[in-house]
């Protein structure tokens, strides 16, 4: 599990835009130090092409759109007890606050965790996920912020073990079986999850946040390394549906 687990990280990095570009970038220097100018100048083309076409606004709003459109906001008019927030990234600096510790896309999805939460009578909050590279899991973090935003610590399930949406969705099988609950994460990530929860035999009923998508605002627009992000974590997220299509 572990080998396959960060051979995915590593094959996934070269596949999403920052890898591609860096090895297209040094695969062209290579051509230059080999003399191959012709070659050379084409993939150097062909590399600052795809940096500036990700970086495009329209383009970046467009792959994050086919994801974030296909399930809208949460309707806070239901009364389903149990609510799993997915893990995200963190860091754990003890210089900065809480709010810092956890990575952008993690409070948002926090925050709209503890959200239904509050508007939800007896409802119980459930945290999934590992530690990454530091030596708290992000499930324990995530439930330090929602502590800190007045919710009991009883009304709060931790599993800090599961290193991907595949062992999340485990998890909470084991305690809900097909019992209906919310399911929160970023509006990418949406669509994959469902798509693995319903596959498992789970009863999700989605609550995205974390949009990137944006209203249209025409297609006279500057590259940004903003766009290029949301671009990158589409990407991302278009190949862990095909590769859950191609292991189908």
């Amino acid at each position: 599990m572990e080998f396959g687990f960060y051979l995915k990280k590593f094959i996934t990095f070269f596949i999403e835009p920052f890898g591609l570009v860096l090895s297209l970038l040094i695969f062209s220097l290579y051509l230059l130090v080999k003399n191959k100018n012709s070659y050379a100048k084409i993939f150097l083309s062909l590399t600052f092409g795809l940096m500036l076409l990700l970086a495009y606004p329209p383009f970046s709003n467009f792959l994050v759109s086919n994801l974030e459109n296909q399930y809208p906001k949460y309707s806070y008019k239901h009364n389903i007890k149990y609510i799993h927030v997915l893990g995200n990234g963190h860091n754990t600096d003890s210089s900065q606050p809480i709010s810092s510790q956890i990575g952008d896309g993690g409070i948002k999805r926090v925050l709209e965790g503890v959200i239904i939460h509050l508007k939800t009578p007896d409802s119980k909050l459930i945290f999934t996920g590992y530690e990454g590279n530091t030596d708290i899991s992000n499930a324990v973090m995530n439930m330090k912020l929602a502590i800190s935003l007045g919710v009991k610590k009883e009304d709060i399930i931790v599993n800090p073990l599961p290193k991907d949406t595949k062992e999340e969705a485990l998890f909470t099988k084991k305690i809900l079986g097909d019992e209906k609950f919310v399911l929160v994460t970023s509006a990418t990530h949406m669509p994959r999850s469902m798509k693995l929860f319903k596959e498992l035999g789970l009863n999700p009923v989605p609550a995205p946040t974390n949009f990137y998508k944006e209203e249209f605002d025409g297609f006279f627009r500057v590259p940004r390394i903003g766009y290029f992000y949301a671009s990158k974590i589409a990407i991302h997220e278009y190949f862990g549906i095909l590769w859950s299509m191609v292991k189908d």
